[in-house]
């Protein structure tokens, strides 16, 4: 079982930067894959950002990628959505989500537990 609590989320200013913290409760974290995704108003939740177990590779969707960076620290049981140039169609509610498979999934559905998720807003 792994508890997934996110924090760092906000109101920002187009062109700003936020930090999302997600801790993980338990001693198997470095066992997951670690995945950021997002849920916009009115849309589907969708894939943002996705780390493996040791944290050597990262995958990023197309319209992130160069503005978003996911990393983690395993002795932390913490995984980081560091986000820059924000705007305002990053307006979300972001979840990190944890997979017990060892690649990198781009599927919600493949994610065993989830975070209750932080509010992103970015105002033009």
């Amino acid at each position: 079982q792994v508890q997934l609590v996110e924090s760092g989320g906000g109101l920002v200013q187009a062109g700003g930067s936020l930090r999302l913290s997600c801790a993980a409760s338990g001693r198997t974290f470095r066992g997951y894959a670690m995945g950021w995704f997002r849920q916009p108003p009115g849309k589907e939740r969708e894939f943002v950002a996705g780390i493996d177990r040791s944290g050597g590779s990262t995958y990023y969707a197309d319209s992130v990628k160069g503005r978003f960076t996911i990393s983690r620290d395993n002795a932390k049981n913490t995984v980081y959505l560091q986000m820059s140039s924000l705007k305002p169609e990053d307006t979300a509610v972001y979840y990190c989500a944890a997979d017990s498979y060892y690649r990198v999934s781009f599927v919600a559905g493949e994610y065993d537990y989830w975070g209750q998720g932080t509010q992103v807003t970015v105002s033009s």
